[in-house]
């Protein structure tokens, strides 16, 4: 294992301040999880991840800003909206694979008392 020192604690915790700004918090991760089966729309998006729809636009206006989620509106009337995940967000496969492993093994330890 890489030895700790002052300067690559800040910069790795700089790193992760940087990852938490762009995916914290409770929705987006799940948006993202949703999203990976697919396109979706407005209400099915809402739906599937159990969020409101005014919490909802402002994530998806989030994701979409920092280039994790596309919006395309069709020419439909009345106007339809889709949402899919962009080629970049596939760079945080790694990142929700690691977070569903812990998330079992913990819901093992701590909820089921394994």
């Amino acid at each position: 294992m890489k030895k700790h020192t002052v300067e690559s604690c800040a910069k790795a915790k700089l790193a992760i301040r940087d990852t938490l700004d762009v995916v914290g918090g409770k929705w987006k991760l799940v948006l993202i999880s949703v999203l990976r089966s697919g396109k979706k729309g407005f209400n099915e998006l809402s739906r599937e991840a159990g969020i409101s729809p005014r919490i909802l636009s402002k994530e998806l206006q989030e994701l979409e800003m920092n280039g994790l989620v596309s919006r395309k509106v069709g020419e439909t009337k009345p106007v339809t909206v889709q949402y899919e995940l962009t080629d970049y967000s596939e760079t945080l496969n790694e990142v929700l694979t690691a977070m569903e492993k812990w998330g079992n093994q913990h819901r093992q330890k701590i909820i089921l008392g394994n």
